[in-house]
C-alpha cells in the first residue's frame, strides 16, 4: 500500500480521452473514497487530450455523435448532452441535411470533461496540472512518480495512458528543412498554421485525417494557393455512407489465419454485399467492430504483414472524414487548388528565393516530380516506432525493465488485461497501458466505441485487484 495514504492510490498518467476514462470508470467501480485517483494531466481540462482539445473550429468528430459515448452502455448519451446543454445552438453547421450530427471536436472533450467534473468536486478523481517526469519502482513495490513540478506521489497502481507519439517526418525533409520557417513537422501543435499565407504554396505530406483537418483549417482560414497532398499510395481519407446499413458480414466464426485469407474474405464479403445493394462501408464497419477477435487470431509474422502491406489501406477505408471536411475538400479538388500524389519524398532543400523545394519520387515509376512551395507540412501518423523515446519517463521504466515495445511496433507490450509485460517476460500486476499504446495487443483501439471499452477493461482489472471488500458489487 501507498506511504502516503492509508488508501490504495492509483495514478493515472495522461488525462486524454483514454485516461479521463479510466478514471471515471474506476471511480464509478468503487465505493465512495475507496482509493485515491489522480491523473496527471498539464491540460486545464480532463478528457480532451491531443484529439478532443484542438483550437480549430473545422476539426469534427469523425463519427456521428450518435455514436460516440462516454457509456458503452449508453451510445447515445453524448449525443443527447449536444441537445440537452444547447451545445448544437453555438455550432450551426454540426447537423447534416439528414439529421447526423458531426460537431467541432472539443465538443467532445467538453462532454467529457463534464462528466468528470461532479468526481473531481468530491475528490473522488484528482487532477494535478503536472507533467510526468520519471516513474520508479520502490523497494516495498510502490510506484514513485515524480512530476516536472517537484511533485512526489507514491502509488500502488499506475496507468500509463499517455498519448502517441509525435510524427515522424521523412528523414530527407527532417535533415535538409529543419529550422526553415515554412517547415512545419507537427501539424497536431496548437498555432501550427498561422505562419501560412493565403496564397502560399503548400505541400502536405501524408493524405489521412490529420491532412484532411489541416487543408480544412487552411482553407476556413481562407487560404486559396495550392495544396498537394502526398502520400506513398496517393489515399485519401474517405467520406461516411451516412444512409449505410447496419454492420455487414462476419469475420469471427471463425477468424482468419493469415492476412492474405483475411484480406480474401473481406473481398468476398464486399462482393456480397454489393450484390444485395450493400456498401463496403458497412462491410468495413463489421471488421471494425470484431477487430479486436481478428487480430488477436493472427500469428505475429501475419500482423506484422498486414500492417507492412494491409495497413495503409485499412486506414483509408476505417478512418472516415466528416461530411463538412469532405466538402471542403471536394470543393478545392473541382477548382483546382489541391492535387494528390502518390509517390515519396526524393529530395528537399532551401531554394535561393527562400522557399522550400522538393522533388517528389512518383509511385509505380511514374519518374519525378519538382515542387517550390512557401510551407511543408508534416502529418504522417504517429512515431510509434520511437514510442520509448517519447517521454521521458517511459524511458526510464524501459531501461528498468518494467516495459517493453510491442513485437509489432504499434505501443508498449501487454497481456490480456492490458498489464504491461516486463523484459522478464512477466506481466505486472499494477502497472498497466490504457488507450491505443495497447493496440499491439488489442489490435482496434483508435476510436470510439473500442477505446471505451478498453477503458472500462483497464478500470474493472483495478478495481479487482484492489481488496475485494472494498470494489462494488457491480463493478
Amino acid at each position: 500500500m501507498s506511504t502516503s495514504s492509508f488508501l490504495p492510490v492509483v495514478a493515472i498518467v495522461g488525462g486524454g480521452f483514454s485516461g479521463a476514462a479510466v478514471a471515471y470508470h474506476l471511480a464509478r467501480a468503487l465505493p465512495v473514497h475507496a482509493a485515491r485517483i489522480v491523473v496527471f494531466e498539464p491540460r486545464a481540462r480532463l478528457g480532451g487530450g491531443l484529439a478532443y482539445d484542438t483550437d480549430e473550429p473545422v476539426n469534427r468528430i469523425n463519427v456521428p455523435a450518435a455514436r460516440m459515448s462516454l457509456l458503452p452502455e449508453d451510445g447515445e448519451h453524448f449525443a443527447r448532452w449536444l441537445r440537452v446543454t444547447g451545445y448544437l445552438a453555438t455550432d450551426p453547421d454540426a447537423e447534416t441535411a439528414d439529421g447526423h450530427v458531426f460537431t467541432r471536436r472539443s465538443a467532445f472533450g467538453r462532454y467529457v470533461a463534464n462528466q468528470l467534473a461532479p468526481l473531481l468536486a468530491s475528490g473522488a478523481v484528482e487532477h494535478h496540472r503536472g507533467r510526468v517526469a520519471a516513474i520508479t519502482r520502490q523497494e516495498g513495490g510502490d510506484w514513485r512518480i515524480a512530476a516536472a513540478d517537484g511533485t512526489v506521489l507514491f502509488a500502488d497502481t499506475v496507468v500509463i495512458a499517455t498519448t502517441h507519439p509525435a510524427p515522424r517526418a521523412p528523414a530527407v525533409l527532417a535533415h535538409a528543412l529543419a529550422g526553415h520557417p515554412g517547415y512545419i513537422p507537427d501539424a497536431t501543435v496548437p498555432g501550427a498554421l498561422r505562419r501560412i499565407g493565403a496564397l502560399d504554396r503548400v505541400l502536405v505530406v501524408g493524405a489521412g485525417l490529420t491532412a484532411a483537418d489541416v487543408i480544412a483549417a487552411l482553407d476556413a482560414r481562407g487560404h486559396r494557393g495550392l495544396i498537394t497532398a502526398v502520400s506513398r499510395r496517393g489515399l485519401r481519407a474517405r467520406g461516411h455512407d451516412l444512409a449505410a446499413p447496419a454492420p455487414f458480414g462476419n469475420f469471427t466464426a471463425p477468424p482468419a489465419r493469415s492476412a492474405r485469407a483475411l484480406l480474401r474474405r473481406i473481398r468476398q464479403t464486399v462482393a456480397e454485399a454489393g450484390a444485395q445493394g450493400v456498401g463496403w462501408h458497412a462491410v468495413i464497419d463489421r471488421v471494425r467492430a470484431e477487430g479486436g477477435t481478428i487480430w488477436r487470431a493472427l500469428p505475429l509474422a501475419e500482423q506484422r504483414r498486414l500492417l507492412r502491406f494491409l495497413r495503409p489501406y485499412w486506414d483509408a477505408h476505417r478512418f472516415r472524414i466528416a461530411p463538412q471536411v469532405e466538402a471542403v475538400l471536394e470543393q478545392r479538388l473541382a477548382e483546382g487548388t489541391l492535387a494528390f500524389r502518390a509517390g515519396s519524398i526524393a529530395a528537399a532543400e532551401h531554394d535561393a528565393a527562400g522557399g522550400l523545394a522538393v522533388r517528389l519520387r512518383l509511385r509505380h515509376g511514374g519518374g519525378f516530380e519538382d515542387g517550390r512551395f512557401d510551407a511543408v507540412v508534416v502529418t504522417t501518423g504517429p512515431g510509434h516506432e520511437a514510442v520509448l523515446e517519447s517521454q521521458p519517463y517511459l524511458s526510464g521504466l524501459a531501461a528498468a525493465g518494467h516495459v517493453r515495445a510491442d513485437p509489432v511496433g504499434l505501443g508498449l507490450l501487454v497481456d490480456e488485461q492490458s498489464r504491461s509485460v516486463a523484459a522478464s517476460g512477466r506481466p505486472s500486476g499494477t502497472l498497466f497501458v490504457a488507450g491505443p499504446l495497447a493496440r499491439g495487443t488489442f489490435g482496434e483501439l483508435m476510436g470510439l466505441p473500442q477505446v471505451t471499452e478498453h477503458a472500462v477493461l483497464v478500470a474493472r482489472a483495478i478495481a479487482a485487484s484492489l481488496p475485494a471488500a472494498q470494489v462494488r458489487a457491480h463493478g
